[in-house]
């Protein structure tokens, strides 16, 4: 098969002369080295003791200050990516710094801060005897200081291109956020942080300017390689070039072995080496048809844990959010509510608010007895699954449903065994040992509930998690969600905006706008009285707001529409239409209906076996009737066809708003 090629423009003359001229620029230098290298005498140049003895010093200070730049670079990088405060923007000018300064400037200013005469060198030899300068202790903090921040760019980069879900979900599990750090964000920015530690040691390596100027060139002290390239330069040219040559090569080394990766991008490894199935597996039979329990039996050695969890089996809620979100919240154990309404209505932030990592809201949260508002996320025992799963690539199917086990302590045998046993009643305990990369949607979604029912929460929180499946595996996802829901001794709060998911997966329906509660009911009740148009139209009715009169209402949008069962003169309403109660016809209908208008069709979609035809009007809201295919080609429906619609007023429900 052939390789697809993109078709690319001739570049400009203007622009790719001067593009020739620069990369022949910097090529030159490199040529000359080449060039005028003594290949003959090589090895006797670099075999020098000199040479040698200014090689093992490099290595030496470069090692130094590599282990150096990583114990306060790592942690500088994540401030910069991670927290917000006052004067930000300064502390990054001042990692940047030592990349644009001269390095005898730099050199120049250690001196004045570092040496016997500077601010600290006279308190630094005093109190603990230490001497910086023209000692290696020196060239190390020259080389730190110059080179630190190209690991503190690298891995900033790869941090802020992290998404935080990852180690949100993580804390919600129960990791502390020291645990977070090392098993969870350091893995996945392993690329940056290795790209960055293999420039900061190639630079600290080849460091001249301030080393010289802070520590001087002392043989066997402080004259590093570059240094001793300066010294045969002036006796020994031919030397000196080949002294330069083994720089140049290990700094080409270096820049080949990354191949462009000191961006800092994070990398998912599973992604590169393993396909994604293109369909959902299915389940072993034996996990589908079994009626699973709500919870498998802990393993050995958490005998303490199931006695905490017998005491304490149930926990409703009790929440009160202020902020953006301003509502309370409470539900009895086992109750699952589904929050729905338009985008920014408040869901999501609701959710988070729960989890205590969101300033836009605050909750008084309690869970059981538990007073838990004054906790941070990793203590509250709150389980957060994110639309995407934010499964943990680094680690397998069976290790991600473990790591709230883990964190909380579980022996790692019983930890193990028991996320293999969540695993296999959901359905995928035979992919518990791939990588999320090799899982398909569905397979991934069932992971991810796994991981959250296994860390043993007191409250569930699931954010759309079944929005990225296909309508098939959708189905069976939601399945097996509303049978392991079903046994669950917490509070269960799904962020959806498919009606199937609301109405077959919760006992309650909350639906929000601007924050607040429009509407707290049983799903039948929200399906029969809306209380938001944009709830009606989700739930695939028409949604008409006005103002109730004598004999029905004054749309908003202009009209009158006519209801059997009207509400009182004046007050704010909401008509809801059912598609199927909307009449079709070519002509002006007679007979008994009193809501009749004209209109043209303006899109025709298919749902099922049934077909929606909206229709536009200049005398009412836009309309959406449903009608059968057959009733369709009778009218001779078509996308601009001139129709009229018609709605008796006893098929008109009127909601008070």
């Amino acid at each position: 098969m052939s390789r697809l090629r993109t078709r690319t423009t001739r570049p400009p003359v203007a622009l790719a002369l001067p593009a020739l001229l620069a990369v022949a620029f910097l090529l030159m230098p490199l040529i000359g080295i080449l060039v005028r290298t003594p290949w003959g005498d090589l090895g006797d140049h670099l075999g020098s003791p000199g040479v040698v003895e200014a090689l093992k010093l490099s290595l030496v200070v470069s090692l130094w200050a590599l282990g150096l730049s990583l114990l306060l670079g790592v942690p500088l990088a994540w401030l910069l990516a991670r927290v917000e405060f006052t004067g930000k923007a300064l502390v990054r000018s001042l990692v940047l710094l030592p990349m644009v300064l001269p390095p005898t400037v730099g050199g120049l200013a250690l001196l004045l801060g570092f040496g016997r005469r500077g601010l600290l060198g006279p308190w630094l030899e005093d109190s603990f005897g230490i001497t910086l300068p023209f000692h290696t202790s020196g060239a190390v903090v020259a080389a730190t200081f110059v080179a630190m921040p190209f690991l503190v760019i690298s891995l900033e980069g790869a941090l802020g291109g992290l998404r935080q879900s990852y180690e949100e979900t993580a804390a919600s599990l129960g990791a502390s956020p020291v645990r977070v750090f090392f098993t969870v964000t350091l893995p996945m920015v392993a690329p940056g942080l290795v790209a960055g530690a293999a420039l900061t040691w190639a630079r600290a390596l080849g460091e001249f300017g301030a080393t010289i100027t802070f520590a001087g060139n002392l043989p066997g002290t402080t004259q590093t390689l570059p240094l001793q390239v300066y010294l045969l330069l002036q006796d020994q040219p031919e030397a000196a070039t080949s002294v330069s040559l083994l720089l140049l090569a290990i700094a080409m080394a270096v820049l080949i072995a990354l191949r462009g990766r000191w961006t800092g991008t994070p990398i998912d490894r599973g992604a590169v080496t393993a396909p994604r199935p293109a369909a959902e597996e299915a389940p072993a039979p034996a996990t589908v048809a079994a009626s699973a329990p709500a919870a498998p039996e802990p393993g050995p050695g958490t005998e303490g844990e199931r006695e905490a969890d017998a005491e304490t089996a149930h926990w409703p809620l009790h929440a009160t959010v202020t902020g953006f979100n301003r509502l309370t919240l409470r539900a009895e154990p086992g109750t699952t509510i589904a929050v729905v309404g338009e985008n920014g209505a408040g869901k999501t932030t609701l959710l988070r608010a729960l989890l205590g990592l969101t300033p836009r809201a605050h909750a008084e949260l309690r869970l059981g007895d538990a007073d838990v508002t004054s906790l941070p996320p990793h203590k509250r025992q709150v389980a957060w699954v994110p639309q995407d799963g934010a499964l943990f690539p680094h680690l397998s199917a069976l290790a991600n449903t473990a790591y709230g086990l883990r964190a909380r302590r579980v022996p790692r045998a019983g930890a193990r065994r028991e996320a293999q046993a969540w695993l296999d009643r959901l359905g995928v305990g035979h992919l518990a040992h791939r990588k999320p990369s090799q899982l398909s949607g569905g397979q991934a979604q069932r992971v991810a509930l796994a991981r959250a029912l296994a860390a043993r929460p007191r409250l569930l929180l699931l954010d759309e998690p079944l929005a990225a499946l296909d309508q098939t595996t959708r189905a069976h996802v939601r399945h097996t969600l509303r049978t392991h829901l079903a046994g669950f001794g917490g509070v269960c709060l799904i962020v959806t905006h498919d009606p199937v998911e609301a109405v077959s997966l919760a006992d309650r329906v909350l639906v929000l706008a601007d924050g607040r509660a429009l509407q707290d009911a049983p799903p039948a009740e929200v399906s029969r009285h809306p209380r938001s148009p944009w709830v009606a139209r989700m739930l695939g009715r028409n949604a008409w707001p006005g103002i109730a009169s004598a004999d029905g209402l004054t749309l908003a949008a202009g009209g009158r529409l006519v209801v059997a069962e009207a509400l009182p003169e004046g007050a704010q309403a909401l008509a809801i239409i059912a598609p199927e109660a909307v009449s079709v016809h070519r002509d002006r209908p007679g007979g008994s209906p009193r809501n009749v208008w004209p209109g043209t069709v303006r899109e025709i979609t298919a749902v099922g076996s049934r077909l929606r035809v909206l229709i536009g009007s200049a005398e009412a809201p836009d309309l959406v009737a449903e009608i059968t295919p057959d009733a369709a080609a009778e009218l001779g429906l078509a996308d601009g066809s001139e129709v009229w619609t018609s709605v008796k007023a006893t098929e008109v429900t009127l909601v008070g708003l």
